[in-house]
């Protein structure tokens, strides 16, 4: 086990000495008013915020036996990011709702704050935990919600795209998702449950695609860097690149045509995870920071995504209808 596994529970410790533990550790960013009162009080400098929340439940989205409370921190913080830096904003705050069985150590949650403050640091420098809150549950769950400031540009939409625009991505496909079928493959035990013993025995702790699936690394500064560049739709690539891509199609009523190169196997199309950013741009633009074409906007199709004339299943990663109890 985990070596946050050990020591002193939060039922042992109270509310009160667990919040002061667990704050300490945490980035505060620049709020004019941070934890301690019944609200933080967060500057809105462009006279406008976006905000966003996201949900990690304990099962369905990671699994004890195969992450670490310090990459689940990573991960709450780093998905919720992501998706404000989909919309052209730049992260500013961060508040952090746990729900943890009374017998959880208080270091699951130590390390938690510290996965949380490594990916701030690492991914939105400046951007801090403003408050939060802490209850009791049978399953561990974590709700974030982030906000971003746009500095004066537009909000970038899906709904934008435009025909003959440029079909663009930022970040890796299909390395979250190859992790994932990783560990489903050998970090399994006899009777194909998730087990810690098998993961490190297989060496699957040292794959850098499971690494990716634990600790995913969103290209957050692309985002504003897209919005500057004129991007015209834009979203984040959390369920896979054909679902998603079917999503920013059907909100700009276009449709999507995907080119021959660079090949894209099963899992980076329709695996989830990967947090990255798809976005269109007008023909010509010179496409900013990562960004890479991978296709064009075309007038409406009866398909939502296209590649060869050919549709693609917009499919991906569905919580309600993959979860079975034995995904995450």
């Amino acid at each position: 086990m985990h070596d946050a596994w050990a020591g002193p529970t939060v039922g042992e410790t109270g509310e009160l000495a667990v919040l002061d533990r667990i704050v300490r550790r945490l980035p505060s960013g620049a709020p004019v008013l941070g934890p301690g009162d019944d609200c933080a009080v967060v500057a809105a400098p462009d006279g406008r915020f976006v905000v966003t929340t996201d949900m990690m439940v304990h099962g369905p989205d990671f699994r004890w036996a195969w992450s670490s409370p310090s990459d689940v921190g990573w991960k709450a913080a780093a998905t919720n990011l992501s998706d404000v830096a989909a919309m052209g904003a730049e992260p500013t705050g961060l508040v952090i709702a746990l729900a943890a069985p009374p017998d959880t150590p208080v270091a699951v949650l130590e390390a938690f704050a510290d996965g949380v403050s490594d990916a701030v640091d690492a991914l939105a420098p400046g951007c801090g935990v403003v408050g939060g809150d802490l209850s009791t549950s049978a399953t561990f769950t974590v709700s974030v919600t982030a906000f971003g400031d746009l500095g004066g540009r537009r909000p970038v939409l899906r709904s934008g795209a435009r025909v003959g625009d440029v079909l663009a991505v930022s970040g890796e496909l299909g390395r979250a998702a190859r992790g994932l079928a990783r560990l489903f493959r050998d970090g399994v035990d006899e009777h194909g449950e998730p087990s810690r013993a098998a993961t490190a025995a297989s060496g699957a702790d040292a794959d850098p695609d499971v690494d990716r699936q634990r600790r995913p690394v969103p290209p957050i500064a692309d985002g504003p860097t897209a919005a500057d560049a004129g991007a015209t739709a834009m979203l984040d690539l959390s369920d896979g690149l054909a679902i998603d891509a079917g999503r920013l199609a059907r909100a700009s009523r276009v449709s999507l045509a995907l080119d021959d190169v660079p090949p894209l196997d099963t899992l980076a199309l329709h695996g989830g995870e990967d947090h990255g950013l798809l976005a269109t741009f007008p023909p010509g633009t010179a496409l900013p920071g990562g960004f890479r074409r991978i296709g064009e906007v075309l007038e409406r199709l009866d398909a939502d995504l296209v590649r060869g004339g050919e549709p693609v299943p917009t499919t991906g990663w569905d919580p309600y209808a993959d979860w079975d109890g034995a995904a995450g």
